[in-house]
């Protein structure tokens, strides 16, 4: 890097000792920052992480209730902006970068600010979790690009578990939108870029290890999803089609709304259907909140 500062932005939810871990294996560049939002679960959870940030030298957010990711890492962003940062370097409190990787995604999008660039995203085992990412727009599938295979209609996006971006860029598209709350604010963040005139890249030389679901994850299963995971994925998928597709297009997706959510359940395999109150009752709910977003978008556009 030339002299831009960089920060590390992580959102907290009642995992300080991931986040001291993960940063802890994370190497930083000389003068980066690092931002932390502690979004608000217990009052024990804020004071070790005050006494960690204390410790280590973080600049500590801390909001009064649970912001969610998007708006939790806005806040990261707004703060770390104000200490002078002109590189944000987006990070899971459940991740951590390889070797100078930090640096290396910095440097990228301090030498061209119209990027938004994300390295290859490892699960712990070696298996793939994130590089170059795609979305069906007909249909509301996701899936990794790869053998030159893509769907007829389609948008790539990048994981926001580790992405690294300029602060002009993020001012330019208003960083993450608020109404996600967890889940698919990536992929509308990326295609909001790319509609910025932004350019999306994998630097697969670096590499991130990201343990997916370390904060989310109930205790019944290595594959098992909380709650909340499917609630989020099965309503944001709906939240998506109203912000950003035709009137046609949205009306295949909600008509597709019970095989999506059903594929969403079955990402953390069929033991965990024993429990239905974490897995069927958040799905359906999820579907109604989505529909009802839909509805009220729909409504917005109408008036005059």
């Amino acid at each position: 890097m030339t002299g831009a500062v960089a920060a590390v932005l992580v959102v907290n939810y009642g995992s300080h000792e991931l986040v001291a871990e993960n940063l802890a294996r994370t190497a930083l560049p000389d003068g980066a920052l690092v931002v932390v939002v502690d979004n608000l679960t217990t009052s024990a959870e804020r004071e070790a992480m005050r006494s960690l940030a204390a410790d280590r030298r973080w600049h500590l957010v801390e909001p009064e209730s649970n912001l969610g990711f998007g708006a939790g890492m806005n806040a990261a962003a707004a703060a770390a902006s104000r200490q002078g940062a002109e590189v944000f370097v987006l990070l899971n409190p459940d991740a951590h970068v390889e070797g100078d990787g930090i640096a290396h995604l910095a440097a990228a999008v301090e030498e061209d600010h119209d990027l938004m660039v994300a390295p290859l995203v490892l699960r712990p085992d070696g298996g793939h979790f994130s590089s170059e990412m795609e979305l069906d727009l007909d249909r509301g599938s996701v899936r990794r690009v790869r053998d030159g295979a893509r769907y007829a209609r389609s948008a790539t996006w990048l994981s926001g578990a580790c992405l690294a971006v300029h602060c002009s860029l993020w001012e330019r598209v208003g960083g993450f939108d608020d109404d996600y709350f967890l889940y698919w604010e990536d992929i509308d963040l990326s295609v909001r870029v790319a509609a910025a005139g932004g350019r999306l890249r994998v630097d697969p030389e670096v590499v991130a290890v990201h343990s997916a679901g370390g904060t989310q994850s109930p205790s019944d299963g290595d594959r098992a999803k909380s709650s909340v995971y499917y609630y989020y994925n099965v309503r944001n998928r709906l939240v998506f089609a109203a912000q950003h597709l035709d009137a046609a297009t949205q009306r295949r997706w909600r008509r597709r709304s019970l095989p999506a959510a059903w594929s969403i359940l079955l990402r953390g395999g069929r033991r965990q259907f024993l429990h239905p109150s974490r897995t069927f009752l958040p799905a359906a709910r999820g579907t109604l909140s989505g529909l009802a977003y839909m509805r009220a978008a729909r409504r917005a556009r109408s008036r005059p």
